[in-house]
């Protein structure tokens, strides 16, 4: 069952904003179809993989191997930083390495890598995203 830690530290955003947000990071963690309610029909999610069409559509199959390899996918939110049709997002990307990912082999141990995030808001749903994951040193640690 994938989960997300609702509980971060909030500075300038809107109550109907931050549910946005939440609500993107549980598609992340798993539930893929909340996207259809937070996100535009042509939002931007970059960097993209190559050929990744915008929308929902196209990053759904990305969420769903996600969780073959990572079992119980949970998001950590820490901070969210917001101004309006802006937010800022301190976070963490916790589960269990069962898959191969990126070359390294499934270890079964319990992992986690930081994620930064910025999106843009209008009309109560996501636009764009940017995102950087801490993968160099997910792979430094997983590889140890």
């Amino acid at each position: 069952m994938s989960d997300i830690t609702t509980e971060p530290e909030v500075h300038g955003i809107s109550d109907e904003d931050l549910e946005v947000i939440k609500k993107l990071y549980r598609a992340v963690a798993g539930e893929a179809d909340l996207l259809d309610e937070v996100v535009t029909a042509d939002w931007v999610d970059l960097p993209a993989p190559p050929d990744h069409p915008p929308g929902p559509d196209s990053f759904k199959p990305v969420i769903e191997a996600f969780k073959s390899i990572f079992a119980d996918v949970e998001v950590v939110l820490h901070e969210v930083i917001g101004a309006p049709g802006r937010a800022a997002v301190r976070a963490e990307i916790r589960g269990t390495h069962v898959g191969e990912w990126m070359g390294v082999a499934p270890t079964g141990k319990r992992t986690s890598f930081a994620i930064h995030e910025f999106h843009h808001l209008k009309d109560g749903r996501i636009t764009h995203s940017w995102h950087l994951e801490d993968l160099h040193g997910w792979i430094q640690r997983a590889s140890e």
